[in-house]
């Protein structure tokens, strides 16, 4: 009898405590781990968010780079922090991708997925002084030289490049870098040949004529590059993305789950943010916990269609 007493009374206790922290929450500056170099797509949007979430939480928000494995290193570290809403992770398509190809340790079910933010097309780029100006220049060349042209990978492996890989029957020699910040420098530095990243992270670089867009990979052309024909007028269908969202570890009480995610819908909803995204030529996609846990699950399916 007193050993149940005593267990009761420490569950009673346990819950009194998580339901004042909850309460209280945040009472401490919050920790956004970003695992991807800083001054790519993914790094800017963690840093808008962060730069938001003081007028929204009443506190800082502090980001963190933690690079390395294409997404993997930052994401099985946010997801092994304490659960008390104090260490928060951007999460992208990686995760649903990575652990299926058995290089990564944690999966989105490590996580409570707060909000999606993004969705954005993937488009394929070269140099200014490339002698591809389309996307069937690119893969008449890739036939001839059977994986001999270099292209720089944001993540390993790459899903845009496997998706038109696979519909064309062709191979390119992946190079792996940290993100978008890493691969475009290496096009433009003729290092690689080619790579494909999301618009807003090439933006500048096209509108100031050192990349050239072959195509993107959507269904239909994009506001931010309306003269870019997709990948599909030019008779090859493949249509292609990523996203990006924030999640918390999976035992993250509910109740600070709920007040971040109300936190950042303000922030999506926000003028400020708005004009962010679109200055970033980056598409605003939110999705709120359950719907963003759905999507995770059935992109997880498509992805392992790739990789069989």
């Amino acid at each position: 009898m007193k050993s149940i007493l005593k267990s009761t009374l420490i569950a009673a206790a346990f819950t009194f405590v998580a339901g004042v922290s909850a309460a209280d929450y945040p009472a401490k500056t919050i920790r956004l781990v970003v695992p991807f170099s800083p001054g790519g797509g993914t790094d800017s949007v963690g840093r808008a968010i962060a730069d938001a979430a003081k007028d929204e939480l009443g506190r800082n928000m502090i980001v963190m780079n933690r690079t390395g494995g294409s997404g993997a290193v930052g994401m099985s570290f946010g997801a092994q922090q304490k659960p008390d809403g104090y260490t928060l992770t951007v999460v992208t398509r990686e995760i649903a991708s990575l652990p299926q190809m058995g290089l990564m340790q944690h999966d989105a079910e490590d996580f409570k997925l707060i909000r999606m933010v993004n969705l954005d097309p993937a488009v394929v780029l070269v140099s200014k002084d490339s002698p591809f100006n389309n996307i069937n220049d690119l893969i008449a060349e890739a036939k001839k030289r059977d994986g001999g042209l270099k292209f720089a990978s944001t993540a390993k492996p790459n899903f845009y490049l496997m998706a038109l890989e696979k519909d064309q029957g062709i191979k390119l020699n992946a190079i792996p870098y940290n993100g978008a910040s890493e691969a475009i420098p290496s096009v433009l530095g003729g290092h690689t040949q080619v790579t494909m990243v999301t618009p807003g992270e090439a933006l500048s670089q096209i509108r100031a004529g050192q990349l050239k867009a072959l195509g993107i990979m959507s269904e239909e052309r994009i506001a931010f590059l309306p003269d870019t024909p997709t990948l599909k007028e030019q008779g090859v269908d493949v249509s292609t993305g990523t996203w990006r969202g924030i999640g918390a570890p999976k035992d993250t009480p509910d109740a600070i789950i709920s007040t971040l995610g109300k936190a950042f819908d303000r922030i999506m909803s926000s003028e400020d943010f708005k004009n962010f995204m679109q200055k970033g030529a980056m598409t605003i996609h939110n999705l709120d916990e359950k719907e963003f846990t759905e999507f995770v699950a059935t992109d997880t399916k498509n992805l392992g269609v790739l990789i069989k």
